[in-house]
């Protein structure tokens, strides 16, 4: 049975979670808040379904829930930071400011992160600077799980890549989009949902094509994107999120001695733009030409669309959320 709950009920439940897990109080809210925007934009895969992985992390000692990072002021136009094997999120949030500035003054900024654990969705992470009028970037390597193109093994993580575009009286254009052909959250969604995978998404341990998410999950693989394309973009985020951040690579990544744990540490890199400073006339104006010709040209919905139009109704109406999974949250919060 489906109930609705409001946002600040849902960041409530899951801060008080998280501080009964080893997180700090701030840790705890950015956490929560995340979690619970996830959940209200339907982006379900990447909300409280993630709650058991992420505890899992917590307990095992996989991540520090109270780490503080550091941020180091490295050359005009860019940010480095060390995560202290923490989550993503404070990084961010101690970042962002500064890094705004310096995009300000240079026209463009740059954040490297390493030894963070990258906490949900990439499109959270970005959509803030285009609502302060920035283009941003984010490129992110995870845990191995996908197979290089005429591979036959796992190097490289479902390595998503996010981008966002302020709009001139409306909401930013912000997509995020793995480089694999399924995000794995979706692949065990659809193993707890009992769904086959679509042709194309994945291998079986022995390297044959398989839609079973068993058969990806338990020894398999997911496969990249548009074959030899994705494969150059998930190397592509290996090389801007891992190696330019000095973080670990995919495939150096073992939580093999931590059960359940599912936060990935490996490596980020955020870019940040001024598009007043590239565009000789309005960029506003020149962006709403390019989707005014995509509307006439059939495509009703540009991306992100579906998720400012749930986000919209959640707040409205409340999120909506299985009974059975409000009352695990409830008692999760409580004990």
């Amino acid at each position: 049975m489906i109930v609705r709950i409001s946002y600040d009920e849902l960041v409530r439940l899951l801060k008080a979670m998280f501080l009964k897990h080893a997180c700090s109080e701030q840790v705890a809210t950015l956490l929560a808040e995340n979690m619970a925007g996830a959940e209200r934009d339907g982006a379900h895969s990447h909300g409280i379904f993630r709650i058991k992985g992420n505890l899992a992390s917590l307990e095992t000692g996989w991540v520090d829930g109270k780490a503080v990072p550091v941020l180091e002021d490295v050359a005009p136009g860019m940010l480095r930071a060390d995560g202290r094997n923490g989550f993503s999120l404070p990084v961010l949030e101690m970042a962002r400011a500064p890094l705004m500035q310096k995009a300000r003054a240079n026209g463009i900024a740059i954040l490297s992160v390493r030894k963070a654990h990258h906490f949900s969705a990439v499109w959270p992470d970005i959509e803030p600077f285009a609502r302060e009028g920035f283009i941003a970037l984010a490129m992110i390597n995870s845990m191995a799980s996908v197979v290089p193109y005429g591979g036959h093994r796992k190097v490289y993580g479902t390595n998503p890549f996010g981008f966002a575009a302020p709009r001139d009286g409306a909401d930013p254009l912000v997509f995020d989009q793995a480089s694999s052909a399924m995000a794995n959250g979706d692949v065990q969604i659809a193993r707890r949902e009992g769904r086959q995978l679509p042709p194309g998404t994945g291998v079986d341990r022995d390297g044959n094509p398989t839609t079973d998410p068993d058969a990806v999950l338990e020894g398999g693989a997911l496969l990249p994107f548009g074959g030899h394309k994705g494969s150059s973009l998930a190397m592509m985020m290996e090389i801007m999120g891992a190696a330019l951040a000095g973080g670990d690579y995919s495939f150096e990544i073992d939580w093999s001695d931590y059960p359940g744990a599912a936060t990935p540490h490996g490596g980020q890199t955020y870019i940040v733009i001024d598009p007043n400073r590239g565009a000789v006339n309005s960029f506003a104006d020149r962006l709403e030409v390019l989707i005014g010709e995509i509307h006439d040209a059939g495509q009703s919905r540009l991306p992100g669309d579906r998720r400012y139009a749930n986000r919209r109704e959640s707040l409205a109406r409340g999120i909506p959320v299985s009974e059975a999974a409000l009352a695990e949250l409830r008692h999760l919060a409580s004990t």
